[in-house]
């Protein structure tokens, strides 16, 4: 991987590796010890043209509060500092994304201010074995530590597992969008 970000997390709690290249092959390994978290990972890195490789390890025995806010920790941060290497970029990226009977929204501003509403209204408690609440948690997290605005909206959803998965579809889709080379500045104050 060239230009690729690598950082490591080790506390009481998680142990984590990650290598990330935000204008990648789509070549993704990623193993956190949960099978559905590592599915949703995937989603955005793939559909968000990343080279991702995740290796990780938490106190699952406890919950899965830590190591999925953990990893958005470290993938946050190396998110920003990727981000933060490409020179102008368009900045905004958005999209209207549905997923069977399920339409969401994501929207972000690529631009060094930290932001993060979130609407997911899932019906469940639990997904893939870990809590709905986590998505959020994740969201908030991962854009805190990119120094970006995330906005996710939902329109409407009849599936659990849709909403999740569309949220980080689209997330990689507008990551994607707002990352392209601009032939302008797009900031007033001359950078982001």
């Amino acid at each position: 991987m060239s230009n690729t970000i690598t950082l490591s997390r080790e506390t009481k709690e998680t142990t984590i590796e990650l290598a990330l290249n935000i204008n990648g092959q789509q070549q993704v390994s990623i193993d956190t010890g949960l099978p559905f978290f590592d599915h949703m990972l995937n989603q955005l890195a793939t559909h968000a043209g990343w080279d991702l490789k995740l290796k990780s390890k938490g106190d699952l025995e406890v919950d899965d509060h830590h190591l999925i806010e953990d990893v958005a920790i470290c993938l946050g941060q190396a998110f920003n500092q990727a981000w933060r290497q490409q020179g102008n970029i368009v900045r905004y990226g958005q999209r209207l994304l549905p997923m069977d009977a399920s339409l969401l929204m994501v929207a972000v501003d690529v631009c060094g201010r930290a932001y993060a509403i979130t609407d997911l209204p899932f019906s469940r408690e639990s997904l893939g074995g870990i809590g709905t609440e986590m998505w959020k948690h994740f969201f908030y997290t991962f854009a805190i530590n990119s120094a970006i605005t995330l906005h996710i909206k939902t329109e409407y959803f009849d599936n659990n597992h849709h909403l999740v998965e569309a949220s980080f579809k689209g997330l990689a889709f507008a990551l994607r969008e707002a990352l392209q080379v601009s032939e302008r500045n797009n900031s007033t104050k001359g950078v982001l």
